[in-house]
């Protein structure tokens, strides 16, 4: 891996097991356990190419740090976020050219973005 390429994301959680269960029914990551690391709950969520952007705080971007992951469908992953305890901070929107962005809220309070390419 190249120097700065981002290899690891780390999600906090109040309750495991309902973060677990949220991001396992929503966007179908897989968690494993490893006894060196109790508590510890890694999941891989694809081999994407990773790319990023920085912008003005509230103005370009949001107001913290928002990771992305790429879903099939917007649509039916914001009808599925509030009944699994979540909730949306972004609705649907368009990137003109490109596809459409939103973004959630997990049970624990995490902000993640959702790309849908066209």
């Amino acid at each position: 891996m190249g120097h700065g390429q981002i290899t690891h994301v780390e999600l906090p959680a109040d309750d495991v097991e309902r973060a677990r269960r949220f991001y396992a029914e929503l966007l179908g990551w897989q968690f494993g356990t490893d006894e060196a690391y109790p508590g510890y709950h890694m999941f891989n969520a694809g081999t994407a190419q990773i790319g990023g952007a920085v912008g003005k705080r509230g103005e370009s971007t949001g107001d913290r740090m928002r990771v992305y992951c790429e879903v099939d469908s917007i649509d039916d992953i914001l009808g599925r976020v509030e009944g699994l305890g979540g909730s949306i901070s972004q609705p649907r929107t368009e990137i003109p050219g490109q596809g459409w962005y939103a973004a959630i809220v997990d049970t624990e309070g995490n902000e993640l973005g959702l790309y849908e390419g066209q």
